[in-house]
């Protein structure tokens, strides 16, 4: 028989599902948190290799910039990024962001600083 008034030890449903929700909510952003830092290290070494190309760039006297290489990079990239289910014109904006700051690195080795 049970009491009418006794309190059950056991979680509320809704209590559960928050409890559930908040868990896969921590697991998601540690993930995300994750790809953050791989994007970080990534983008690192993306601007290491680039600070050599604006070296050598400067080294042979060209230009810092070369239009023809970003036509074909933004094609390449929305490319990329329309086969991994992303926004294309996410994917060029981001290019075009990128390519603005090694622009002015490469500018930089340009005028030796």
């Amino acid at each position: 028989m049970t009491d009418i008034g006794s309190e059950s030890s056991a979680p509320a449903p809704a209590e559960e599902d928050a409890d559930e929700t908040l868990a896969t909510l921590r697991r998601l952003r540690s993930s995300i948190d994750n790809v953050d830092a791989a994007l970080m290290y990534l983008l690192a070494e993306r601007f290491k290799c680039t600070k050599q190309v604006g070296e050598l760039k400067a080294e042979h006297g060209l230009a810092p910039s070369d239009p023809a290489r970003e036509e074909q990079q933004i094609a390449r990239l929305r490319q990329l990024a329309e086969d991994a289910d992303l926004d294309p014109a996410f994917a060029e904006k981001w290019f075009n962001f990128v390519v603005a700051e090694v622009i002015r690195h490469h500018t930089a080795a340009a005028d030796g600083r």
